[in-house]
């Protein structure tokens, strides 16, 4: 039997935009989670010497692979082996790789709902069967140790994502060592999905292997260049796994992905000490956050996720509509504006729900933000008529 996989509506709405903007329309980009900014200006230059200098082939980077164990140590106080760290074309291959090696076809395994669409159908193509635990205002949109220990039975594996993607939220220190102590207790296999790391606005968000312990329960991060390091177009991530995992994720890898773009690697391994550019990167992100937290009131939206990193924007729109699918496609379609609809990260509510990136330009960001206020205006008013 081939598994059934849900299509990733925000990809639709992506195509779409790009159609609109091909036959000259003036779209704004807010349904992805990309940067609008490119690769820091040294690692450009990097490539572009490695390009004159080499024909390329299949490889993976030792160095870059103890740049990775290093900024562990450094940033997290955790000693990592550059042998746990594998490289990958983004996070995506190093999530399914960090499936691949600890879970059985019919494994189950906890994640907070909402969540990124992609755990959920990634799990299912595996046939790996997720868990969905609702999580609303109450537990701030994430996975509380409460309720991962209160599954009966437990669960094989969970996913935790911290800052998440579509919330922004993060978890509490104290909550993340709660979840680790359960999961230690109970055997659950963790993968923990850091790539939106350095994008905080408050407290840094915390690693999940700063609270693994040393009693045989799997613990594997994955990280990405896609979003600190604003680097989405060159495909390039990492898994670190346990020692115990390393032939068993070095076997898979080989015969799945080889590996990834030698450009990205020689360009990644330089973005590591390009801070100064990629802070200036956050603080565009932090002005577009309160450009947009400023405007809520005017756009109607009075319930929303803390916004506590990443950068996006999770609104409820239920007072205007109950299909989110199609109101993100008539605002791109009356206004140019491209958000993403909840039905991906959520399929039980989300259909109530919509999610913004804050990751384009400030000019784009306002732009955006006074095109919406009249469209949304109208869609209260129809919604209050009865007529939408």
């Amino acid at each position: 039997m081939i598994a059934h996989v849900e299509p990733f509506h925000a990809t639709a709405i992506g195509r779409l935009a790009y159609e609109l903007a091909a036959s000259g329309r003036d779209v704004i980009h807010m349904e992805y989670g990309q940067p609008s900014t490119g690769a820091p200006a040294a690692a450009i230059a990097a490539a572009h010497a490695v390009l004159d200098a080499e024909a390329g082939g299949y490889w993976e980077s030792p160095a870059l692979r103890e740049r990775i164990a290093r900024h562990y140590r450094e940033e997290y106080g955790v000693e990592v082996s550059p042998e746990q760290v594998f490289l990958t074309c983004g996070a995506s291959p190093a999530f399914v790789l960090a499936l691949s090696c600890l879970f059985r076809p019919s494994a189950r395994v906890a994640l907070a709902r909402p969540g990124y669409v992609a755990y959920r159908n990634a799990m299912r193509t595996l046939y790996i069967e997720p868990v969905e635990l609702p999580c609303g205002p109450d537990e701030r949109y994430q996975i509380t140790a409460a309720a991962l220990d209160a599954l009966d039975p437990a669960p094989d594996g969970l996913i935790v994502a911290s800052p998440a993607n579509p919330t922004g939220t993060v978890i509490a220190p104290e909550e993340m060592a709660a979840i680790a102590q359960v999961c230690a207790r109970k055997g659950i296999a963790v993968i923990s999905d850091e790539i939106y790391h350095g994008l905080t606005y408050g407290d840094a968000a915390q690693s999940m292997l700063q609270y693994a312990r040393d009693d045989g329960v799997a613990v594997l991060v994955v990280n990405s260049f896609s979003k600190w390091f604003s680097m989405a177009g060159w495909r390039l991530g990492w898994l670190v796994v346990p020692p115990a995992l390393i032939d068993a994720a070095r076997a898979r890898i080989a015969n799945l992905f080889l590996t990834p773009p030698v450009l990205a690697q020689h360009a990644g391994l330089v973005a590591f000490d390009c801070r100064p550019e990629l802070e200036s990167h956050l603080a565009n992100y932090a002005h577009n956050r309160a450009l947009l937290l400023a405007a809520l009131p005017r756009l109607g939206l009075q319930q929303i996720a803390p916004p506590d990193g990443a950068f996006y924007i999770w609104a409820d729109i239920g007072h205007m509509t109950n299909d989110s699918l199609s109101f993100c496609r008539r605002l791109l379609e009356d206004t140019g504006v491209a958000t993403a609809p909840g039905i991906d990260f959520d399929p039980v509510e989300g259909n109530r729900f919509i999610r913004l990136s804050f990751a384009a330009s400030t000019r784009e960001i306002e732009t955006a933000i006074e095109r919406m206020v009249a469209w949304f205006a109208m869609e209260r008013q129809a919604a209050a008529n009865g007529t939408v």
